[in-house]
């Protein structure tokens, strides 16, 4: 090419040097805290349940890639995410053909159907979840309480809030809050030692995976800050404990890996900050006032739909434009 020619393409035109491939695989690198933390309180099941969820996942997206007579695409490693984040949803009792029916739906229904990766309106992860829970819910709600080296189990955490065990083996944090109870040691809650799903437990390691996506700079601050704010904000003034409400159930995981998709939330700054809040607000009201206990999956699939909506209204105003009058 001479150094005279121009070539005239469509934005955007400054460009990362991250490919969509490397920036699915780092994310799938900040999954392995959740992980390794699901593996070590919950056992060789968790373990499991990752490996049949990711492999799932992949085998579905290269099988449909195959009849649908499209390159196959299961190296960008988006396939991989998604199965690795259905299966950190999911309680640690569920049997192994459910995280795999799990990603199989998300896959085809969520995300190839749709055309594949950038095409998907939803997130994948979280429509297997919402389709696991909807058609078997007592298996997505039933909880175990690890033991872990810090020594606190169900009976012991009964202990400490002076109620009996029956109360408390069963039940996650949430559900505990459900039920007028919302004293668990801060603690327990940071480091991951209770009932709950496989990748929820545990803030610190779900913060480390966060932290390594925003210094590498793979998700943008505003749409965990906007979500984690709202929530706290919310909860202040309700009356709730903030800090409880941050830590427990899913926030911290949605927050940082799945209203963070690149494909199903706004691309302009202040979209991504309103969408996020929209996030944070949405799980309060469904946590407070709806059936379940939790509200994040819902509540990340519902500002899903206001994605296109919100890029729409805060596009920002073209450099020298100048409104017309009248």
């Amino acid at each position: 090419m001479l150094e005279t020619e121009v070539v005239v393409s469509a934005s955007p035109h400054l460009r990362s040097g991250l490919s969509a491939e490397r920036i699915m695989w780092l994310v799938v690198a900040a999954l392995i805290p959740a992980s390794v933390a699901g593996v070590y309180y919950f056992g060789r099941q968790a373990l499991m349940i990752i490996l049949v969820s990711m492999v799932s996942a992949v085998l579905t997206e290269a099988i449909t890639r195959i009849i649908m007579k499209r390159p196959i695409t299961i190296g960008d490693g988006s396939a991989a995410v998604t199965g690795v984040l259905l299966a950190l949803t999911l309680p640690p009792t569920v049997p192994l053909w459910m995280p795999a029916a799990g990603s199989a739906f998300a896959i085809v229904l969520a995300k190839q159907i749709y055309g594949g990766l950038g095409y998907n309106p939803f997130n994948p992860a979280l429509v297997g979840r919402a389709f696991l829970l909807a058609s078997w819910p007592t298996l997505m709600t039933k909880w175990v309480w690890p033991v872990g080296a810090l020594g606190w189990a169900a009976d012991r955490t009964a202990a400490a809030l002076g109620l009996s065990a029956d109360a408390v083996t069963g039940a996650t944090a949430l559900g505990l809050w459900g039920d007028g109870i919302s004293k668990i040691p801060y603690l327990q809650l940071y480091m991951g030692n209770i009932a709950g799903s496989l990748g929820e437990t545990s803030a610190l390691a779900i913060l480390l995976g966060g932290l390594f996506l925003l210094v590498f700079k793979i998700i943008d601050w505003r749409i965990p800050v906007g979500c984690l704010g709202a929530v706290a904000l919310l909860a202040f003034l309700m009356g709730e404990d903030p800090l409880f409400h941050l830590l427990a159930g899913g926030l911290l995981l949605g927050a940082f890996f799945m209203a963070t998709d690149y494909v199903t939330t706004p691309v302009t700054p202040r979209g991504r900050l309103i969408f996020g809040v929209g996030c944070g607000l949405l799980t309060m009201l469904i946590r407070k006032y709806g059936g379940p206990p939790e509200g994040v999956c819902y509540a990340i699939l519902l500002m899903n739909i206001t994605s296109p909506l919100l890029d729409r209204w805060t596009v920002p105003k073209r450099f020298g434009e100048v409104r017309a009058n009248g």
